[in-house]
């Protein structure tokens, strides 16, 4: 349940639109609700102002149908990541209104496109490769109610793609950064700009890159002041602290 879902229904209450008994039943799952298997938080965006996000990895598809299912009937917004297709396919069929990114494995239900945040997010990756987890942080972004513009494919490895996005670049309010290999992109995004820098490593790479550590520690070493890292791979991570941040 949203702040303004519960306010329309404490409004509707003193109006005498909804009985108290009818108005105790439709907030009776606050804060969690126990299915056995999952306990459902349908209070999340009451105190995140966020939607839920539910983890598909490792969950049946059966579960998150379920899960999903049981969420949507108490909030218009509900992301799933880490989606098998095998997942993606029972979930679309039983529940209407869903979409499905298979590059970044994400199920999107939005219901309600309200944009929240105060300026633009971008998103970037080095390389083609890192296009899944740069969609992941583009997803979870938009679904958090931001507006949000990508640049794929300007690794420092042909600095000129990126100096040639300069100006896109200085219209963020928060940056989010994709690499994989040496993990030089957030620093020179760094360099470039003054807003928050959020680089996420990838696991992609050679046989040195230990999927994506190399990348990871690169960044954790950033000679930029504002670049700040999450985990490998952590794309969904990444578009939820630059929404947080966004909303300042």
């Amino acid at each position: 349940m949203t702040e303004d879902q519960l306010r329309s229904l404490l409004l509707q209450v003193r109006e005498g639109a909804v009985d108290i008994d009818s108005a105790l039943e439709r907030v009776r799952h606050m804060p969690f609700e126990d299915l056995g298997f999952a306990k459902l938080d349908h209070h999340r965006a009451l105190r995140h102002g966020m939607p839920e996000v539910v983890f598909a990895l490792g969950k049946t598809p059966e579960q998150v149908v379920i899960i999903a299912g049981r969420l949507l009937e108490h909030a218009p917004n509900v992301l799933i990541t880490r989606a098998t297709e095998e997942t993606a396919t029972m979930v679309l069929d039983e529940i209407p209104g869903g979409e499905y990114f298979p590059l970044s494995r994400a199920i999107r239900f939005w219901g309600e496109k309200k944009v929240q945040g105060k300026g633009k997010i971008v998103v970037v990756c080095a390389g083609t490769s890192d296009i899944p987890v740069a969609e992941e942080a583009q997803i979870t972004a938009e679904v958090m109610g931001n507006e949000v513009e990508t640049i794929h494919d300007i690794g420092v490895a042909g600095i000129h793609r990126l100096m040639s996005n300069r100006g896109r670049l200085l219209e963020a309010r928060v940056v989010v950064v994709c690499a994989g290999m040496e993990g030089a992109l957030p620093s020179a995004v760094g360099g470039m700009v003054s807003c928050p820098v959020i680089a996420v490593p990838t696991s992609i790479g050679y046989g040195a890159s230990f999927h994506g550590l190399a990348a990871l520690l690169g960044m954790l070493n950033s000679c930029a002041s504002n670049v700040t890292v999450v985990n490998i791979d952590n794309g969904f991570g990444a578009g939820y602290v630059a929404s947080l941040i966004n909303r300042l």
